[in-house]
């Protein structure tokens, strides 16, 4: 199993409640492994399989929160 680790940038955080969402959200992602989100950066880094978790899905999940990911 290979790691990889992404960094995506999101918009629309604004506070910690917002940052603890999506990183259960990206967290609930198949093959997700491990997330850092940071509110002041507006970031959220994420260790993954690429064999099961796609950047489409980790943005999908986001997404559904009503945050921009870019």
């Amino acid at each position: 199993m290979a790691i990889e680790t992404l960094r995506l940038s999101i918009q629309g955080m604004t506070c910690d409640n917002c940052a603890r969402s999506v990183e259960l959200a990206l967290a609930s992602v198949p093959g997700v492994l491990k997330v850092h989100v940071d509110l002041a950066g507006a970031a959220a880094q994420v260790d993954y399989d690429p064999d099961f978790a796609k950047r489409d899905a980790m943005a999908a999940a986001v997404n559904e929160l009503g945050y921009a990911v870019s």
